[in-house]
């Protein structure tokens, strides 16, 4: 939907839910429901800004109401298709009939659906203005399914402890957008070779949402990973750290996640002022050899 209002104007919210739920009639039964308020076209300019709409993404709403999120992004894009869903069959006809007058219903269509039961899997940007709880509820849904990167707007409301990527704040009225990340969880391993010296790495990186942080040993040598950054599958850090052979170098890696692969470069600064750019791949791996014993062996 496109508008989704808690707590106010009680007397609205009454009849207004009296109304939702005779038009649930023969829909799947879906475990909250959210009232219907249209969003102010102004609010929804800003949140097709934010999105920052590219050719050929594919806009969807969770909860769609009268349509006028992803209507609004295909008439301001000729190369965007989209969709939404609502639980309320009357809203997702008089959708279905403003995208036929509008000129877009060869690119946007709407249905009568549980937002539970929409496939997300190949969307690009996610709307959706439902109340907290029920946000709360699709978070794992979103992060599960949609792909790394999709980018994902609401309205007022937050995603609970998934922390937002931007704000787009206006007194009384706040947008934010949220950017599903790859998932690197885990341990990870790769090979490079410096000064003809060859390491393999051993990581362990940890995540909360788009937030990550970890370690890495590369021979009886450790280091914590620094500058972590996590923007979808784009995904960097950096890392000092000695190694045997070639002394304290620093690594500064920048690639993309694609499953269990992460693909990219590495720049390597070594002490002797030698600066070298490298391909970098990393593989998710069940075990790690970060554990092993180190011993107390110095050189």
């Amino acid at each position: 939907m496109n508008g989704r209002f808690s707590m106010v104007r009680a007397a609205q919210g009454l009849v207004a839910a009296s109304m939702l739920l005779a038009g649930a009639t023969g829909a799947l039964a879906q475990e909250r429901f959210s009232l219907f308020v249209p969003s102010a076209q102004p609010t929804v300019e800003r949140l097709v800004k934010l999105a920052r709409i590219q050719d050929n993404d594919v806009v969807v709403d969770l909860g769609s109401g009268d349509g006028r999120i992803v209507l609004t992004a295909a008439r301001d894009n000729p190369k965007v298709r989209g969709w939404g869903v609502d639980i309320n069959e009357s809203l997702v006809r008089q959708s279905n009939e403003a995208a036929k007058k509008q000129g877009v219903a060869d690119r946007v269509q709407f249905y009568h659906r549980n937002v539970f039961d929409a496939d997300i899997r190949d969307v690009t940007v996610i709307n959706m203005w439902l109340f907290p709880e029920l946000m709360r509820l699709l978070r794992p849904k979103i992060l599960a399914e949609a792909r790394p990167g999709t980018r994902v707007l609401t309205h007022l409301f937050d995603m609970g402890s998934w922390q937002a990527d931007e704000w787009d704040k206006e007194a009384g009225s706040s947008v934010g957008l949220w950017i599903v990340p790859a998932k690197v969880e885990g341990y990870w391993s790769w090979q490079s070779t410096i000064n003809g010296i060859p390491f393999t790495h051993d990581a362990i990186l940890e995540q909360r949402f788009q937030m990550a942080e970890g370690v890495t040993r590369a021979g009886n040598r450790r280091g914590i990973l620094q500058n972590v950054r996590l923007r979808g599958e784009d995904f960097s850090f950096s890392v000092e750290m000695t190694l045997d052979g070639v002394g304290l170098t620093r690594h500064d890696f920048a690639g993309k996640v694609n499953g269990d692969q992460i693909k990219g470069t590495v720049k390597v600064s070594t002490p002797d002022g030698k600066n070298v750019e490298l391909p970098w791949l990393a593989r998710r791996t069940t075990t790690t050899a970060y554990f092993r014993p180190t011993g107390v062996e110095t050189k």
